[in-house]
């Protein structure tokens, strides 16, 4: 399996969630174990020798492969949750997106100065929602924050948000 491969298998559904939006559906790729594999691994072999305490998953296609990145880096594993859904206190940022405003919370408790974080999502558009994950994440002080994403879509330039951190994608589609 190889980078190529894994991007063979993912699906374009135009015109979803809103009209004009070409959304790359991951869900082909997550169904067929050898791609599910691929990128699981390749994400640990990346940030293995980093010294990850916690990996952080964005709501909510960063839970399917963030828990087991964790378990591979002998990390913990924290989510990034939409409002309403973490039961003791949080912390919260309100960020654009591409079709609308939206809002990501943390629990107040959940990371330390000392944690060197991997935050990671499954796709990269414009940059908002992870931009907005690391804002809440430097309110820890934490030691050092790395980004990870599956899929980059490198025609809207949501790299340049997350300009003052490292990113790494695994797969590259060059259009919008």
């Amino acid at each position: 399996m190889n980078a190529e491969q894994v991007k063979q298998s993912i699906r374009n559904i135009p015109d979803f969630p809103v009209k004009g939006i070409q959304f790359k559906d991951l869900t082909t790729a997550l169904r067929e174990p050898d791609c599910l594999q691929w990128m699981r691994a390749e994400i640990t072999k990346q940030y293995q020798s980093k010294g990850i305490t916690k990996v952080l998953g964005v709501e909510s296609r960063g839970f399917i492969l963030a828990p087991s990145v964790a378990m591979d880096l002998g990390a913990g594993f924290v989510p990034i949750r939409k409002p309403g859904k973490l039961p003791a206190e949080v912390l919260e940022q309100t960020y654009q997106k591409e079709y609308g405003v939206d809002r990501i919370q943390i629990h107040k408790d959940a990371l330390t100065a000392e944690d060197v974080v991997l935050l990671h999502d499954d796709l990269l558009a414009t940059g908002g929602t992870m931009a907005a994950a690391i804002e809440l994440v430097r309110r820890f002080g934490v030691k050092k924050i790395y980004v990870n994403f599956v899929v980059e879509l490198d025609g809207l330039e949501g790299r340049k948000l997350l300009s003052d951190v490292e990113v790494s994608s695994l797969i590259h589609f060059p259009d919008k």
